[in-house]
């Protein structure tokens, strides 16, 4: 039958952030996590939309202990003063769940292309920020939990032209921050290992699941495309539930590797229950991906109290 939600381990006494928790993936997240016992905190960009999520949740799990708090990915002010609010507060797991997927070429507020802004450089901004929180001292290992995408095959770095101010394609352009987000992955992992810190570093993706995302990429494309979209997402798609599968499962399951691309491992692996898979070739390139953490790092501001890996941490 394979790993569902009912697997999930107790989770009391733990603290989860699941960043875009007011939909789609990121809501069925809180409502599984907070059904079995943790504190979840809702960082989501519209906290009145945060509040409606969590009197869903709550119709379905009374006692869910939830906190909606604000936090942009498209606006770095607003990502350090989430994490400014977190305190000396423990995190267990971070699950960088948020996104935005094939709009139109827009920019942030600190005039990054929305795409790679939000999907990658405000994930990379918001881990760094919260690391001491995520340093935890207890038995198990804090997890960062990083929700790719299977387009992220398709993508490259393109680091002479990483916001796509020369050529914007918005489907090249969301599967560079898909890929960006599995690099960034792995080199949290072997900066983890280097640094002896007690986390775990992975990375996943949904398969193909009917969630927010495919509406709002075809809404400037006229009424094909979204009919095209609603039939694929009826014949083909699985539910937001079963598209969650795989970041429950690298969250909370006992048996989950650091360093790890978790996804559905039914039909083209777009649809089942999770299994760790092998990602894209690219995504294995770790001086390509020493490359994209300086870079971001330089864009963001943000640095990390890591170690950079040494050649034989970085060739494992």
């Amino acid at each position: 039958m394979g790993w569902t939600a009912a697997d999930i381990p107790p989770q009391h006494d733990r603290t989860v952030i699941v960043t875009g928790a007011n939909s789609g993936i990121g809501l069925e997240t809180t409502r599984e996590i907070a059904r079995n016992g943790a504190t979840v905190i809702m960082a989501c960009r519209d906290t009145d939309r945060g509040e409606d999520a969590a009197r869903d949740v709550r119709s379905d799990v009374p006692d869910a202990d939830l906190r909606i708090e604000d936090c942009d990915l498209a606006r770095l002010e607003s990502i350090r003063a989430f994490a400014d609010r977190l305190g000396d507060d423990p995190v267990d797991v971070l699950i960088n769940n948020a996104g935005t997927m094939a709009i139109p070429r827009r920019e942030t507020a600190d005039g990054f292309e929305t795409q790679f802004g939000v999907n990658h450089l405000g994930h990379f901004a918001l881990t760094g920020l919260a690391l001491e929180n995520l340093r935890t001292d207890g038995s198990k290992p804090a997890r960062v939990v990083t929700v790719s995408s299977g387009l992220h095959e398709r993508g490259e770095l393109e680091f002479d032209d990483l916001q796509s101010e020369r050529d914007y394609d918005r489907w090249d352009a969301y599967s560079q921050s898909k890929l960006a987000n599995v690099c960034f992955a792995y080199e949290l992992e072997r900066r983890f290992r280097a640094g002896g810190v007690n986390a775990r570093s992975v990375a996943v993706h949904p398969g193909y699941a009917d969630t927010r995302l495919q509406s709002r990429s075809v809404e400037d494309r006229g009424r094909v495309a979204r009919a095209a979209t609603r039939l694929a997402n009826t014949v083909l798609a699985q539910s937001a539930e079963r598209g969650a599968l795989p970041t429950l499962y690298a969250a909370t399951a006992p048996d989950v590797e650091g360093g790890g691309y978790y996804g559905p491992g039914g039909l083209m692996n777009m649809r089942g229950t999770p299994e760790r898979q092998a990602s894209s070739d690219r995504s294995y390139d770790r001086e390509t991906a020493r490359r994209l953490w300086t870079v971001s790092s330089d864009l963001t501001g943000v640095t990390y109290d890591l170690p950079e890996p040494t050649p034989k941490t970085r060739s494992s």
